[in-house]
């Protein structure tokens, strides 16, 4: 099986988290933790920054490793990295998304998470 290798942005202000919904592919209309697939000679930080720029047109800070989530897919496996993030400047325009939202820690699961996302939320939890 394919292994693709992501990185995923936990955005914090204050106490809500930033969650993004997709606009395009096979997994449209799922929540996710904004982010892409990290190019090859590039770190996971400098994909985070690059994909949240192309993606919410926003310059972010990446802080702490939260977990490396292992997720099977009927296609494809997924190993994402998962970074706590704070907004260095912009205003996180969705270029790429369909919605937006900020949401609590009792929020979290108001959202149709997509299944590699919904494993990162209980580690999000936990901290």
């Amino acid at each position: 099986m394919k292994t693709i290798r992501v990185v995923a942005a936990v955005i914090k202000v204050e106490d809500k988290i930033f969650a993004t919904q997709r606009g395009y592919g096979d997994l449209k209309g799922g929540w996710e933790f904004p982010g892409g697939k990290i190019e090859e000679g590039e770190t996971p930080q400098e994909a985070l920054k690059r994909e949240i720029m192309e993606e919410l047109d926003t310059e972010i800070e990446v802080g702490e490793l939260i977990d490396v989530i292992e997720y099977d897919y009927p296609d494809f496996h997924l190993s994402m990295g998962c970074y706590w993030c704070s907004v260095v400047c912009g205003k996180l325009v969705l270029k790429e998304h369909e919605d937006a939202r900020w949401l609590g820690k009792d929020e979290l699961m108001d959202v149709e998470w997509l299944p590699a996302d919904v494993e990162l939320i209980w580690k999000i939890k936990e901290k």
